[in-house]
């Protein structure tokens, strides 16, 4: 080879090293996040989120990258944003509800699916089972359903002589009819009938709070629901108005002003999402990865609010209490 030569094939081979080297570079990989609510209400969870995921290498913005769609509170928009994160080719979804989930589960057999849910979702055809899932679904299972009788009798603790409770509900969520039988079940061995109340947007707040007030309901149950959960500051303002003393799923109720709320952790369960999501992104499958129980509930009293409504909260109640709000 002569030195001509020589120096042309050693320039080509300095330009066309970092070119294939580019080219070899991995793709970033993308989480699809089917969100039920706003996300301005949604950003403590989604920071827990980001939390799981970094915390097991993957750090959005860096090496992974996020494709929000957001609901809303409209469930019937699910199938058209599933669409969205099935054309965009995401590596994952993630669907942290029933609804959400169910409808990712219609829209592909192919791209991994990671949920979470607080009803049964082997009962709701999300896997074949606990353990050894199928398919590609996967998640995190809360007891988030099923603490219904829990809070009627934490409610019965506070205001013992109430006839009447009242249930907030959400008719366009898919686990409704189920929750309703559920809690009339639990009331079903006490006095005690149950008024429900449909709310499937702000408008409706009004008047199912007023309906509350003019049937005498003495105590209040609020559905775990995403759109209910995602406007705590309105319905906490109304229940004061109408002085309802109430019990809710999450402790943001109970910050807001909230009576009592007892559920889930639900920034830890966002957490595992984030940790399973990282495992897809790993390269594991939904089917080897079992569906995991997140069982972390807290009790927390706004003692200052049992104070306006009249009410005096037993020892043996605050004694209990995960976090008393003075």
């Amino acid at each position: 080879m002569d030195r001509r030569t020589f120096i042309s094939a050693a320039a080509c081979g300095v330009i066309t090293a970092p070119l294939i080297a580019h080219a070899q570079q991995p793709a970033t990989p993308t989480v699809g996040f089917l969100g039920s609510r706003a996300a301005k209400d949604s950003a403590d969870l989604i920071a827990a989120f980001r939390g799981g995921l970094s915390g097991s290498g993957f750090v959005e913005h860096g090496n992974v990258a996020i494709e929000f769609r957001w609901a809303e509170g409209h469930y019937d928009r699910f199938p058209a944003l599933c669409a969205e994160l099935v054309a965009r080719q995401v590596d994952v979804i993630v669907a942290p509800a029933a609804a959400p989930a169910l409808a990712a589960k219609s829209a592909t057999a192919e791209i991994p699916i990671i949920f979470l849910t607080g009803v049964d979702p082997v009962q709701f055809g999300l896997v074949e089972s606990l353990a050894r899932p199928g398919g590609n679904l996967t998640g995190v299972a809360t007891l988030g359903n099923t603490l219904a009788p829990k809070q009627l009798d934490l409610l019965r603790e506070l205001v013992p002589r109430t006839k009447l409770v009242g249930y907030l509900v959400n008719p366009t969520n898919l686990i409704t009819e189920t929750d309703i039988r559920n809690v009339r079940s639990a009331l079903r061995a006490t006095p005690r009938e149950l008024l429900v109340v449909n709310v499937s947007s702000e408008d409706d707040l009004d008047s199912a709070f007023a309906s509350l007030t003019t049937q005498n309901a003495g105590a209040l149950l609020v559905q775990n629901d995403p759109y209910l959960n995602g406007h705590p500051e309105r319905i906490v303002a109304l229940a004061a108005v109408h002085r309802i003393p109430a019990v809710y799923q999450f402790r943001v109720f109970a910050v807001a002003g909230g009576l009592m709320s007892y559920g889930t952790v639900l920034t830890d369960a966002y957490r595992q999402l984030g940790v399973y999501a990282s495992k897809i992104l790993r390269g594991a499958k939904p089917a080897d990865l079992p569906v995991q129980q997140s069982v972390k509930v807290e009790l927390v009293i706004n003692l200052k609010t049992a104070k306006t409504l009249g009410l005096t909260v037993p020892q043996s109640l605050l004694l209990r209490a995960d976090d008393v709000i003075q």
